[in-house]
């Protein structure tokens, strides 16, 4: 078979169980006996738990060059983490990656610096990168510089979610070229309420041109905030379609003000509000006939301005199902 060009299988893994099943296993056999014959590509990798050895044994019979979008969803300690990172920088054609529960803040402080390095400095070899998501990443905290001082192509899509992130941060996020051209920007669950949110306001008039989905649930932003800040933000996102704000702690006029505002946006066709902190008791409950009539309030604001685009309002998360509801502006519509 001298010179025969090798032949190339196709195929998208995901990796969620402790070993591997029998088809993972006899196709990796196949391979290895096939090895100069054969290049396994992967597109797409899911790394949801199976042990690392394992992991190990498979990346290194997959070509790394073909694999577009990688998601790793598992609470693996810092050694290995840092096992996986030098394959990351090897998969030189990622377009996506989804990073999700890693919590390396009881390590002391130079391992923690070790491994922020290195893993952030292969972000320099991702010269395709457009999509990136980090949820409940314990290592960005004071070192979200080092992340986007490293990447090397501009933002489609940035979720940061249920992170920590200081006000340094936000500043060095509001100044990255990497994110001037974002569509997506999801900040769900930073807690912002003590911050200056000045440099998320330049952010937000930065990408005000191509920006088409802005998330801020669960932020903690409060009236002054949304007043000073988010509403002068949001009035230059023209391109905006969907804005997600639940789970913030406004007030009635504060909520009418932003509804008021951002009916002025064309293109923005879903808008998703907490319901306002006049509609819950001294305890936190929810007064169902109070939040029906500020319901009816906003219908009639917002039809004296234009005919409304689809609004939902959601309540706290429930004590008992951990769910929200969402309810539209009529009295009896309910969205669940």
């Amino acid at each position: 078979m001298r010179g025969q060009q090798p032949f190339t299988v196709f195929i998208d893994l995901w990796l969620q169980t402790r070993t591997l099943d029998e088809y993972l296993t006899c196709l990796l056999l196949w391979v290895k006996q096939r090895e100069g014959l054969l290049h396994l590509c992967c597109k797409k990798l899911r790394i949801l738990g199976m042990p690392f050895h394992n992991i190990r044994n498979i990346l290194k019979m997959v070509n790394l060059d073909c694999i577009q979008e990688v998601e790793v969803n598992c609470s693996w300690i810092l050694p290995i983490l840092t096992q996986f990172t030098p394959y990351l920088g090897q998969m030189r054609n990622l377009q996506k990656l989804d990073l999700s529960h890693v919590d390396v803040s009881h390590y002391v402080s130079t391992k923690q610096e070790e491994f922020v390095t290195q893993f952030t400095s292969q972000f320099l070899k991702l010269y395709y990168l457009q999509k990136l998501y980090m949820n409940s990443v314990s290592f960005l905290e004071g070192h979200l510089d080092q992340l986007l001082s490293c990447l090397k192509t501009p933002l489609k899509i940035l979720a940061i979610t249920n992170c920590v992130l200081l006000e340094s941060d936000l500043r060095h996020l509001s100044q990255c070229p990497s994110v001037s051209q974002l569509k997506t920007l999801d900040l769900r669950g930073i807690r912002l309420a003590n911050l200056c949110l000045v440099p998320l306001q330049v952010l937000l008039e930065k990408v005000a041109g191509t920006l088409e989905y802005l998330g801020l649930d669960d932020c903690g932003i409060v009236d002054s905030q949304v007043n000073t800040i988010i509403l002068p933000a949001l009035s230059c996102c023209f391109e905006l379609t969907t804005f997600s704000f639940c789970g913030n702690p406004i007030s009635m006029a504060t909520l009418e003000n932003l509804l008021c505002h951002t009916i002025r946006l064309n293109n923005l066709c879903l808008k998703l509000y907490p319901a306002p902190q006049d509609s819950y008791d001294a305890g936190g409950t929810l007064c169902w006939r109070k939040f029906a009539q500020l319901r009816a309030e906003l219908m009639g604001r917002v039809r004296d301005l234009r005919h409304p685009k689809r609004i939902l309002f959601c309540t706290d998360y429930c004590a008992d199902c951990g769910n929200r509801t969402f309810y539209g502006l009529e009295v009896d519509q309910c969205c669940c």
